[in-house]
C-alpha cells in the first residue's frame, strides 16, 4: 500500500495550462462536527497486518541520530494531524487524540486500511528497540477521512472519501489546534481534465494563513494499483507548469502545501515518485518500518491484492517531513507556518543540478532544519529518551521489491474547467497565492 489515492470523477477537457482554481474564501467548508456526508457500510474485512511480519525494511532514521536531534527538540507542545484512513490505538502512540470520522460513526481511532497507522507511527511513535517516530513528544490528532473497505450504503463498489471531505477534514484539523497537518493522499488526473477541489484550496489557505498551520502532502505515486497514470517532466532547473501531463491535488496548491517526493536509501529519486513543479523536498520512502495496526508491534509489510508488499511510497516520505516540521515549530515557536516550510526547503540537501521536479530542493536535512540559527554547535553524543518496553522487531530477510498500489479509492466531485494560468514564482517568504 503505497498511497491513498482519489478516484476521480472528472470534468470537461481544457486546453489551458495546468493550474489549480483560484482560491475562493467563500468555498471554505463550514465548521461542523466530522461525519460521513451519506450513510456508509463496510464492504470488506479490515486489513490485517501481523506484527513482526518480515521483509527487509529499516527505520528511515537511525534511533541514535534521532536521539541527537531530540537534544534540540522532540516536538513537545505540537499537534500533528493525520488526515488519512484513521489511526489505530497503539501503545507506542500514547498521545493519540481522536479528531473525528468522515467514513463511519467512529472517532478516528479505527483503521481498517492500516495506512493511517503507518503514517502516524513514522511521525510520532515513542522509541522502542531501534525504531521511533520523528517527533515522539508531539500529539497525533487522527481524522479518518477515507477508506477502501467502506462504501456508500447500497452501492456495489467504491471507497469512501473525496476532495470535499478532505477539505472539511483540513478545516477540522486547523480548528482543533493542529500545528502541522499531514496529507498522504492525492487526487490525480490528466492535465487536460480538471479537479473540483475549490473547497480544498480554500481550506488549505485557511489553515496556513488564518490558523498558521504547516501543511505537508505526499507528491503521489506513478503506476501500480491505483497510482497516478503517467509521469510529468523530470528535467531539473525551473518548475515547468506548461509541461505537466498529470495534475495532482492538494500538491498543486503549491503556495500552501509542502510537497514531498520519495528517495531510496542512497538518496536517489524513487522510481514511483510523481514529478511535478510543485515538489518541494524529498525524504526516504522505500522499504520502511512503522507501527502494525493489529496488536502493538512493528511491521514493514502491508497486505495487498497480490500478497504482502514492502512499505514503500510517497505516503511514507511525507510524514518524515511532517515530523521535522513539528520539531522546527517546537524549537522555534516564533516562526510562522510559511517560515517553517521555507526553512525546510532552504536547509535541504540540494541536488547538484539545483531544484528538481522529483526531489524539489533536495532531501530533507532534519538536523539542519531544526538547528538553523542556533549559536552553539549540536553535541554529537546522543541522549536517552524514555520509551515503552522493548517489543519484537520485524523479521529480517529477503523479499522482492514490490510497490503496492492505492489503499483507498475515493470519489471526487464533478470538476470545473481549468482556468488559464497566470502564476509567478513563489517568493522566499512563501507569500500568498499569486494567481
Amino acid at each position: 500500500m503505497a498511497l491513498t489515492t482519489l478516484l476521480l470523477t472528472i470534468g470537461p477537457a481544457s486546453a489551458a495550462a495546468v493550474v489549480p482554481p483560484p482560491v475562493d474564501p467563500t468555498a471554505l467548508p463550514v465548521a461542523a462536527a466530522p461525519a460521513p456526508p451519506a450513510p456508509t457500510e463496510r464492504s470488506a474485512p479490515c486489513r490485517s497486518v501481523d506484527p513482526g511480519a518480515g521483509g527487509a525494511g529499516r527505520p528511515q532514521f537511525p534511533l541514535a541520530s534521532l536521539r541527537t536531534l531530540w537534544r534540540l527538540a522532540d516536538g513537545a507542545g505540537q499537534t500533528v494531524a493525520v488526515i488519512d484512513t484513521g489511526v489505530a490505538r497503539h501503545r507506542l502512540l500514547p498521545r493519540l487524540l481522536a479528531g473525528g470520522d468522515y467514513v463511519s460513526n467512529g472517532d478516528g481511532t479505527e483503521d481498517c486500511d492500516a495506512h493511517g497507522t503507518f503514517v502516524a507511527g513514522i511521525i510520532g511513535a515513542a522509541p522502542a528497540d531501534d525504531f521511533a517516530g520523528i517527533t515522539p513528544a508531539a500529539a497525533i490528532l487522527t481524522i479518518r477521512q477515507s477508506s477502501a473497505v467502506f462504501r456508500r450504503t447500497g452501492e456495489a463498489t467504491g471507497g469512501v472519501g473525496d476532495v470535499r471531505t478532505l477539505a472539511a477534514a483540513v478545516r477540522t484539523a486547523a480548528d482543533a489546534g493542529a500545528t502541522v497537518i499531514n496529507v498522504s493522499t492525492v487526487a490525480c488526473a490528466s492535465a487536460d481534465l480538471s479537479i473540483a477541489d475549490e473547497a480544498l484550496g480554500a481550506a488549505l489557505a485557511y489553515a496556513v494563513d488564518v490558523k498558521n498551520v504547516v501543511v505537508v502532502a505526499a507528491a503521489g505515486n506513478t503506476g501500480g494499483d491505483g497510482g497516478c497514470d503517467g509521469q510529468n517532466p523530470t528535467n531539473g532547473g525551473t518548475p515547468d507548469w506548461d509541461g505537466v501531463g498529470v495534475a495532482a491535488s492538494p500538491s498543486w496548491y503549491d503556495d500552501y502545501v509542502l510537497t514531498v517526493g520519495s528517495v531510496d536509501r542512497d538518496g536517489r529519486p524513487s522510481a514511483f515518485t510523481l514529478a511535478g513543479p510543485w515538489v518541494d523536498v524529498a525524504a526516504p520512502g522505500e522499504d520502511v518500518v512503522s507501527l502494525a495496526p493489529d496488536g502493538d508491534g512493528l511491521t514493514d509489510v502491508v497486505p495487498g491484492a497480490s500478497g504482502e508488499a514492502p512499505l514503500s511510497g510517497t505516503s511514507y516520505a511525507a510524514p518524515v517531513v511532517a515530523g521535522v516540521a513539528a520539531l522546527v515549530r517546537s524549537r522555534s515557536p516564533e516562526l510562522t507556518a510559511r517560515q517553517v516550510m521555507q526553512r525546510i526547503e532552504d536547509t535541504a540537501l540540494r541536488p547538484s543540478s539545483g531544484w528538481n521536479p522529483l526531489v524539489g530542493h533536495g532531501v530533507v536535512d532534519a538536523l539542519a532544519a531544526v538547528s538553523a540559527g542556533s549559536a552553539p554547535p549540536v553535541p554529537a553524543q546522543p541522549v536517552a529518551v524514555a520509551g515503552p518496553a522493548a517489543l519484537p522487531a520485524p523479521a529480517t530477510g529477503t523479499r522482492g521489491v514490490a510497490l503496492a498500489g492505492a489503499a483507498v479509492c475515493i470519489a471526487v466531485a464533478a470538476a470545473a474547467i481549468l482556468l488559464p494560468r497566470n502564476r509567478s514564482a513563489r517568493g522566499s517568504d512563501r507569500g500568498v497565492t499569486r494567481d
